[in-house]
């Protein structure tokens, strides 16, 4: 079977949202103690309740050892009044994927700055 992506919306409780922000980024890294590839977490810009966490994982099976696993059983406990239920996670296939690799800093700004004064 291929990788899968778990797509798992949160919607914040009033004045909660930044406490939900803080616990998602703790509890998502979490995933990869189970096989998880990558994971992610969004917030809407145009609704600051709004939250996506995505975990790509080898199986959904390994998606839900870490789904019931001790970590985040004890997060939705923990945070059960931060947002509002139910909870309804979305198993998707991974069609296609890429990103652009950092670059390096540009040396010639390198030697620009190398005199201490960018003014020259």
């Amino acid at each position: 079977m291929p990788a899968g992506v778990v797509h798992v919306p949160w919607y914040a409780t009033g004045f909660r949202g930044d406490d939900l922000e803080r616990a998602l980024a703790e509890v998502t890294p979490t995933a990869l103690r189970y096989g998880a590839r990558s994971y992610h977490v969004y917030r809407y810009h145009d609704d600051r309740y709004k939250f996506i966490q995505a975990a790509e994982f080898e199986s959904k099976d390994d998606f839900e050892r870490w789904w019931n696993g001790p970590e985040m059983t004890d997060f939705r406990i923990i945070t059960s009044s931060w947002y509002q239920v139910p909870v309804l996670y979305g198993w998707t296939d991974l069609v296609v994927s890429g990103q652009l690799d950092p670059q390096p800093l540009h040396s010639a700004v390198a030697e620009q700055t190398a005199g201490g004064d960018l003014a020259g």
